[in-house]
């Protein structure tokens, strides 16, 4: 049993690495856990129960003056450090029943391409484009931040360029290959996402990564950057392309909406809405991905705000590179990789994929 004395959240992270789990979890009065292809258990039985005073002076040593002295008036703080050699670490230190607590997202150093994560080189020529915006979808722990960093990665072994990157925290740490790249973290770097994002346009960047779109204003200098000359990539917490459109153009006023159509129709190059199913090998998890790329027609529409006929044109835009979350799924399901059972589970329209699995 290793001594509490003695215990780091140093070493809790390389424990949940070397079980290729992809969180870690610490609180008083249980013993650490971790999260693997979405099952919890503890991470190893050598552990023991935590008490309050060592997971205090274990989460305490992440935390530098300024962040402890957040911590203390707000009761939350995000933090991003490296473990020497082994990952990248994205953890989020919280308040439960009195205590102090942690979720601790483990990241690799090496970014992965698009081909180690099994993912459609459509994704490689969205890089391609010299400006415009690409929003990558999802819920929370659906691998967005993974298939951006590969995408990036992508523009930083092949184009000379500016990349400037705003996140909270810093996950995947990009070294300057052919790119120069600037990342900044917010509470580290800048005190927040719209100061960062207002000087990034003066820092001539020709590659721009928002972590999260979490606002009107966000939203407003990512596309003024998409219509500026500007490639532009970030994240939206929606499930489908419709939802991301219904999602972002009602965070607007009712008398600007069709006029923000209008400005997404114009900016907008592609939409990747993934989420991570269970292998049925149960060797971890897969991402199945919904693409919309913005054609003339798909352009048209979204400018007109039918944002319900997008569906058919992704389902029907093989060619272009698009497909429904339905057709990836069934893919999935064709070739062995997963259960018709899972299939069902994640659906995009059931009764569809009901009857796609059938023919």
């Amino acid at each position: 049993m290793i001594p509490l004395d003695s215990l780091t959240m140093h070493q809790l992270i390389r424990m949940t690495y070397d079980i290729s789990a992809s969180d870690l979890m610490v609180k008083a009065g249980q013993v650490p856990m971790s999260k693997r292809y979405n099952v919890i258990s503890p991470i190893s039985p050598e552990l023991p129960v935590l008490d309050e005073r060592t997971v205090k002076r274990m989460l305490g040593e992440l935390m530098n003056d300024r962040q402890r002295r957040v911590f203390e008036e707000t009761m939350e703080m995000d933090l991003g450090f490296t473990v020497e050699g082994l990952c990248r670490v994205r953890c989020n230190i919280y308040m439960n029943r009195g205590g102090w607590a942690s979720v601790s997202r483990v990241v690799p150093l090496r970014i992965k391409t698009l081909e180690e994560l099994g993912l459609p080189p459509t994704l490689a020529e969205l890089t391609k484009h010299g400006m415009g915006l690409v929003l990558v979808t999802g819920p929370t722990g659906s691998g967005k931040t993974t298939t951006l960093a590969a995408m990036l990665d992508i523009i930083n072994q092949n184009r000379s360029c500016h990349m400037v990157t705003v996140e909270d925290p810093l996950e995947f740490i990009h070294a300057d290959k052919k790119a120069y790249v600037s990342q900044r973290e917010v509470g580290i770097d800048t005190l927040d996402f719209q100061p960062a994002l207002r000087a990034s346009l003066r820092e001539a960047p020709d590659v721009i990564l928002i972590g999260e779109m979490r606002d009107v204003t966000t939203m407003g200098i990512a596309l003024q950057a998409g219509e500026t000359g500007h490639l532009v990539f970030s994240t939206v917490h929606t499930a489908s392309a419709y939802e991301t459109m219904d999602r972002v153009i009602n965070m607007f006023p009712p008398h600007e909406k069709m006029y923000m159509c209008q400005r997404m129709g114009g900016s907008l190059r592609a939409i990747v809405a993934q989420k991570l199913v269970p292998r049925a090998d149960g060797e971890g998890r897969v991402a199945a991905l919904e693409i919309l790329i913005c054609t003339p027609t798909v352009t048209k529409k979204i400018e007109d705000g039918h944002f319900s006929d997008l569906y058919s044109l992704m389902n029907e835009g093989e060619f272009w590179g698009m497909q429904t979350m339905n057709q990836s799924l069934v893919r999935y399901v064709k070739a062995g990789i997963i259960s018709e059972e899972t299939a069902m589970k994640n659906a995009g329209v059931a009764s569809e994929l009901k009857q796609m699995l059938r023919r």
